[in-house]
């Protein structure tokens, strides 16, 4: 086994890891936001809708919703959509079900601040998205740091979903390797990969969350 073509290609794969993994995190992040939103709105119908969805999202695979992501246009509208879609599809699936997750961290982050502190904000004369991004939304991202670390590991780890649409990421390329080689050494070397990236994204988390040490709650 040619070990310094595995790494090159394993390296290749997990840039498209990272890629997935950033942009994934880049969307979601806001976009649960929003969804938590609609969640706790006071409209029943808006609330509802965001219940079904955050319950569907949460409730099934990952790896079903890329398949019905990718293969849902053609089959349910007769859409042939372009090769390049494999990508996006996996982007839009991920986005999706991760939105789903972070609206309930987010939502009961906001929930667990003080009614107090709206009414303190508006006695000061600040205004409702004044009160909301000065002041609540600090403390929120301070007490949800640590499960929105913990997302973030498994994201790393779900990935290697992207294999289901025929994305090549780390891990399948790994496991062609392992197949064409009939050896471990691949998967050893994609775990090292995945360990290091999950290493350095928790000691990212850890500082952002030192940073913000000073919202003491």
């Amino acid at each position: 086994m040619n070990f310094k073509v595995l790494i090159s290609q394993l390296a290749a794969g997990m840039l498209t890891s990272v890629a997935v993994f950033t942009l994934t995190l880049l969307f979601s992040l806001p976009l649960g936001l929003l969804v938590a939103f609609g969640r706790m709105s006071k409209n029943r119908l808006l609330s509802l809708v965001f219940k079904i969805y955050i319950s569907i999202l949460r409730g099934t695979p990952l790896i079903l919703q890329l398949m019905v992501v990718y293969f849902g246009p053609f089959f349910i509208l007769g859409i042939q959509m372009p090769r390049n879609y494999r990508f996006i599809a996996v982007i839009i699936g991920f986005v999706l079900n991760y939105a789903a997750y972070f609206a309930e961290i987010y939502r009961s982050g906001i929930e667990s601040i003080p009614v107090g502190q709206y009414e303190a904000a508006k006695v000061l004369g600040y205004s409702k998205s004044q009160t909301f991004f000065r002041i609540i939304l600090p403390q929120v991202i301070k007490r949800i740091l640590p499960p929105v670390t913990n997302e973030a590991i498994t994201l790393i780890k779900d990935t290697s979903l992207a294999f289901a649409i025929s994305v090549q990421e780390m891990f399948t390329i790994a496991r062609a390797f392992a197949s064409a080689q009939a050896s471990m050494v691949p998967f050893v070397a994609a775990g090292i990969f995945y360990y290091v990236f999950n290493f350095v994204v928790e000691r990212v988390m850890g500082w952002i969350e030192k940073k913000l040490s000073y919202y003491r709650i």
